[in-house]
């Protein structure tokens, strides 16, 4: 890429950043709709858009036969019956992975409400009855929000997170590109669109923007090292010359709400302002209702994130409770 086009897209870079802090904050539907149906299936999808999500969000995951799906983890276990459908096919780790997979076979698979390694549910309260939810493709999620945005002449957009994209390398799958190509396809690769791409590896990050020539809007996801989401020193992210690197490729972060705010202590921390002070959007996650500390109703929660912390956008699970309190 010469100089003068790396100039031009560091100028629209910039406009976008600027009009994403000054637009209203916006509410992104984490997963579609999980807090009511099971995670990233297209019902859960349409239930976040029934409800007003401004961005509902997409994980993307590569099956065997190279097809892009919505799926969170690039594991099936805890979110399919994978065990009882497909019983051998697991890794020496015993984990059953997505990429071990075709399409056809994953449609096999019903979706449930997430479970921990015990098989109970996550989030006990939640959906608890045994539909025939399946794994959907991003295409399918694509035309599902494009239909519903061209029935009811809305915009609501596309919150995409490339999920292990070294460890899709290592298996010798370029997730990245294979995103990208569907994009373009869709002619959706523009920062003007209501589309974010989101990845914890910021390696990842800079080869979207510099190496495979993304324009759309980029966003930094941030996590603890300890979690070893990625090689990424999140501890360095965080600091003002952290920021700085990622303000050179991407509009916004996506940190860990206990990163921004200390929700027992009703404080926050300096991560929001030096991101402002730099020009970054910074959309937080995951709000729950279910999963606060017991001493913070969810209309509290809400205020500290958007009135105290003065975030630019949320990730949620509940998307009809924060569009509640926006509305308000």
């Amino acid at each position: 890429m010469n100089v003068i086009k790396l100039v031009i897209l560091g100028i629209i870079m910039s406009v976008a950043a600027i009009n994403a802090l000054q637009a209203s904050p916006i509410v992104i539907a984490h997963r579609g709709a999980p807090g009511y149906l099971p995670e990233h299936t297209l019902e859960s999808a349409t239930l976040a858009y029934a409800q007003g999500a401004d961005y509902i969000e997409q994980d993307l995951v590569v099956t065997k036969d190279a097809k892009l799906i919505v799926l969170h983890d690039i594991h099936l276990e805890t979110v399919t019956d994978v065990q009882q459908k497909f019983p051998t096919r697991q890794r020496q780790d015993g984990r059953f992975y997505a990429l071990d997979f075709t399409l056809t076979e994953l449609k096999s698979l019903l979706v449930h409400e997430r479970r921990d390694e015990k098989g109970n549910q996550v989030f006990k309260d939640r959906y608890q009855g045994e539909a025939n939810f399946q794994i959907a493709t991003f295409e399918e999620h694509i035309e599902l929000v494009q239909q519903l945005n061209r029935q009811f002449r809305k915009d609501t957009g596309f919150y995409i997170e490339i999920k292990s994209p070294a460890w899709h390398r290592e298996q010798g799958v370029d997730i990245s590109q294979l995103t990208m190509s569907l994009l373009r396809k869709y002619q959706l690769d523009d920062s003007d669109k209501a589309v974010y791409i989101q990845c914890f590896d910021f390696t990842e990050t800079k080869r979207l923007r510099n190496e495979l020539g993304a324009k759309v809007k980029l966003i930094q996801l941030i996590a603890e090292n300890d979690w070893q989401e990625s090689t990424t020193d999140y501890d360095y992210l965080k600091t003002p010359e952290g920021l700085k690197d990622i303000s050179g490729v991407a509009q916004g972060i996506g940190p860990w709400i206990p990163q921004i705010l200390d929700l027992e202590k009703k404080a926050p921390t300096n991560l929001v302002t030096m991101a402002h002070d730099l020009g970054l959007a910074v959309h937080p996650y995951t709000f729950r209702k279910d999963a606060l500390p017991a001493n913070v109703s969810t209309h509290e929660a809400l205020d500290l994130l958007f009135n105290k912390a003065k975030i630019d956008g949320l990730f949620t699970d509940f998307t009809d409770i924060t569009i509640d309190y926006l509305s308000q």
